[in-house]
């Protein structure tokens, strides 16, 4: 089952709580997304970094459950 934009939200956020998201669902389909992450917890980090504090967050659900999302972050 597709994950929804809401819960990609809401698992970035308890990931990283300060996260300023938007999300785009590129297909129309719930399934390929883009997500722009604004935080200041990337403060310092690699691009490679930042990127995986963001993929972390779902663990597992990566790739199954989140098929495709293309990702930039961001500091404020």
């Amino acid at each position: 089952m597709p994950m929804s934009a809401a819960e990609i939200e809401r698992t970035i956020l308890a990931a990283i709580p300060d996260a300023e998201i938007t999300i785009q669902d590129l297909a129309g389909d719930g399934d390929h997304y883009a997500c722009t992450v604004v935080s200041e917890a990337f403060q310092g980090l690699s691009r490679v970094r930042q990127h995986k504090l963001v993929y972390d967050a779902f663990g597992s659900r990566m790739g199954t459950e989140l098929h495709a999302m293309a990702l930039k972050t961001v500091t404020p």
